[in-house]
């Protein structure tokens, strides 16, 4: 027997959004798209509309196209096949898209769709570090340049971006998305979507847009991929689902629902949330598409007896689309035959995907996308190497710098570079490299051997591997060390450690890393720790102690390049952590934005507290932590006024000067907090932030623009603004507040949307 729905039906969110998606039907129908969208839909037999559904994978990631055959095709003239995945090549999929417009019987178009998440040809930094750049136009240049590239070789869709907050590192995952904050997410959600989709998805070189995963991915228990996630409504509302309504409001194309379950319903089978939350109440009226297989595994889930039952189940939580899994095509015409009523809902679902290859001009012109010509001056061009390169030095974070290490001395004749991730071309590349190739790698140690100023000697040992035990390599790679003046000792993971299924107890160095670092600064040489991670590390033996950490994640293909512009002094770096860095793996979940306790941590261990008696209290690095190679002073905070109703704006002013002695960025970022309401609200939130480039001794007047409706909370009957005293910090990052006010909501009011979704007005005078 089923369990019924747990998720209540009522309005989660409150409000109807208005959206992108939904302005575009008007469009649709001016244009006639809508009148040929319904007589198409007349004109279907049943088996033609369950083709719509169906997106078959046509190849593997590795060898893409691979299952296209003959009977492939033959199923594309039967009206079988909605979408493919797994293809690209803008000849191939020319020739592909011919069968389905000129030999099928009512010519509809296909959608071409593939994995395109930091990059196609030209890979840029991986989604945690584009988020640490705190910056979304970058983000969305980057995206714009992915966009082009994916086009131009025949693609439509893009699975992209992944907005799940994540604020356990065990997670793979983590690596795909922009850290534990909500409204940092939202930003990087909306820049992401601009980017692929343009303002309109009618742009040139559009694609669509998939925000995943729907639901609350990310609060997989334990940090295990696919595993449920059982959390409060207001957590829900408050942390995971902003950044979806965010992508929402911004016009994405396609949602995608995720894996696992919230409160035991699988968000494949949730009708309250997706039918209920995503459709009713925030009026999208996109493309919904599964991940792979999930609508069959609904059977492992045990909500399903059948492969029949698991197709009923998505199709009237209102997915649209089945990806990979072949389970509404074989199975729902029997779930038709024995219940009529999903009728409508397979009606709606065809629609949904019509209009979908309506808005990229499909039906005007089905062979838009592809241009082999332009394959060969896009693909990896000078200009989107350059922006890569550009997007990597922005997201290198300088964790700690003690005693002015860097950038490197011009005293510093020989440098040390030691360990194999320094020559690593493959994990520079991610876990998801679309068609990315090492060749094209710009590795740490090419980038600082092609630009060592002169008379300065590279020496390179690569010591250990990252996935053996072998420690054999320590004793040259110490030889190397005390032969040099400084050392660049480079330690992480590869980037199979982190992504999808790859998830891990154990946040600790993986294999004799921790042996070398060790031996290594035995020798007593100065030691810089250059790191490469999908993830935030926890290895108090190495990081606790080390002088100078720059934190360098996976930065494609430029990342060589850029991580030897910060190193030598060229660039100042001016990322930040978009999720903290825990002291222990034992300290997961830890995040910045918590509840208070009635016994708040405290140093004296002979108190009882909320902290473990084994590890300092707080991460070791916080959210929003950056060092740079300039200092930075705040001063004259001014806010406009001392109260505001619901429905007006507030405006916090800060003047930060550059008090150093190079060009550099500072990340100013504004945090809020409500002391006292009716329930306990996080020690501070992040709700605005602004990244600065100030000269030596520039000043510049950062102005953030608040709204009272940015601080509602979530209750039972929606969005609740509550009257009361909100405090206001300016700072360097969540731990580094430079500067408090304050002002007062007058009146209590109600709320329309996720208050961290609502992106924060910035000017820079």
């Amino acid at each position: 027997m089923r369990p019924g729905l747990q998720l209540h039906r009522r309005a989660l969110l409150g409000g109807t959004a208005a959206l992108a998606v939904a302005a575009a039907l008007p469009a649709l129908a001016a244009t006639g798209h809508e009148a040929r969208i319904q007589g198409l839909l007349k004109a279907m037999t049943l088996d033609e509309k369950l083709g719509q559904l169906n997106q078959p994978a046509g190849g593997r990631q590795k060898a893409l196209n691979s299952r296209i055959d003959a009977a492939a095709l033959d199923l594309v003239r039967k009206g079988g096949v909605g979408s493919y995945l797994h293809v690209a090549g803008a000849d191939f999929l020319r020739e592909l898209q011919r069968v389905a417009v000129q030999e099928s019987r009512l010519k509809i178009p296909l959608l071409f769709a593939a994995d395109v998440i930091h990059g196609f040809k030209t890979i840029y930094p991986v989604p945690l570090a584009m988020a640490a750049t705190f910056d979304p136009d970058i983000v969305q240049r980057c995206s714009r340049m992915a966009a082009i590239e994916t086009s131009v070789s025949g693609l439509h869709w893009t699975f992209a971006p992944m907005v799940d907050i994540a604020r356990d590192p065990r997670w793979g995952r983590i690596v795909e998305g922009a850290g534990e904050d909500p409204h940092l997410g939202s930003a990087m959600a909306v820049a992401q979507v601009e980017g692929f989709q343009t303002k309109n998805l009618s742009g040139k070189d559009a694609i669509l847009a998939s925000t995943k995963h729907f639901g609350a991915y990310g609060a997989a228990s334990g940090g295990r991929d696919y595993d449920g996630a059982d959390l409060s409504e207001r957590t829900l509302n408050e942390v995971y689902l902003p950044p979806f309504y965010a992508a929402a409001q911004a016009g994405s194309g396609t949602f995608m629902t995720a894996f696992n379950d919230i409160g035991g319903v699988p968000t494949t089978a949730n009708q309250a949330l997706v039918r209920g939350v995503l459709r009713e109440q925030w009026g999208y009226q996109g493309l919904v598409v599964s991940d792979w297989n999930a609508i069959l595994e609904l059977v492992a889930h045990g909500v399903a007896e059948t492969p029949v039952q698991a197709a009923a189940l998505a199709l009237k939580a209102s997915v649209d689309m089945d990806m990979a899994g072949g389970v509404y095509v074989a199975h729902l015409r029997q779930a038709i035959a024995e219940d009529p009523t999903l009728l409508p809902y397979l009606d709606q679902a065809v629609v949904r995907i019509l209009r979908a290859k309506a808005r990229l001009g499909l039906f005007d012109d089905p062979m838009r996308f592809g241009d082999a010509a332009r394959e060969k001056t896009e693909l990896l061009s000078a200009d989107h190497r350059a922006l890569a390169r550009e997007a990597a030095r922005k997201a290198v974070v300088l964790l700690r710098n003690d005693g002015g290490l860097l950038p490197i001395a011009s005293s510093h004749k020989t440098i040390a570079v030691i360990g194999a991730l320094a020559d690593d071309a493959r994990s520079q590349l991610g876990s998801w490299k679309a068609r990315g190739e090492e060749a094209d790698v710009v590795t740490l140690l090419k980038g600082l051997q092609g630009s060592a100023p002169a008379g300065v000697k590279i020496a390179y040992s690569p010591g250990v591997s990252v996935r053996s035990d072998d420690a054999s390599g320590i004793p040259a790679a110490v030889e190397t060390a005390k032969a040099a003046d400084l050392v660049l000792l480079v330690l992480g993971e590869d980037f199979d450690h982190s992504g999808e299924s790859r998830s891990r107890s154990d946040l600790g160095l993986p294999g004799p890393q921790v042996a070398l670092a060790q031996a290594v600064a035995a020798t007593g040489k100065p030691v810089v720790i250059v790191l490469m991670n999908g993830r935030p590390l926890a290895e108090p033996a190495v990081l606790d102690k080390a002088p100078a950490i720059l934190e360098t994640w996976f930065l494609g293909v430029e990342g060589g390049n850029a991580m030897a512009d910060i190193l030598w002094g060229k660039v100042s770096p001016g990322g930040r952590l978009p999720v903290g860095f825990p002291r222990a793996s034992g300290q997961t979940p830890t995040f910045y934005a918590h509840n208070p306790t009635g016994r708040p941590a405290d140093p004296d261990l002979l108190k009882d507290t909320a902290r473990y008696h084994d590890a300092d209290i707080g991460p070791l690095f916080p959210f929003g932590h950056g060092l740079s190679y300039a200092s930075f002073a705040y001063a004259d905070l001014a806010v406009d006024r001392a109260s505001v109703a619901p429905g007006g704006i507030v405006k916090i002013s800060a003047t930060i000067t550059n008090t150093g002695k190079v060009v550099a960025d500072e990340v100013v970022q504004l945090y809020v907090r409500d002391p006292v309401a009716s329930v306990a609200r996080p020690v501070k939130e992040l709700r605005g932030f602004t990244r600065v480039t100030l000269k030596p001794g520039e000043a510049r007047r950062v102005t953030f623009t608040l709204r009272p409706e940015q601080l509602a909370l979530w209750d039972a009957s929606g969005w609740k603004i509550e009257a009361g005293r909100i405090e206001v910090m300016v700072g360097a990052s969540s731990d580094d507040i430079r500067l408090r006010g304050g002002f007062v909501i007058s009146a209590a009011g109600k709320g329309s949307a996720p208050a961290a979704s609502l992106l924060t007005a910035v000017s820079v005078s």
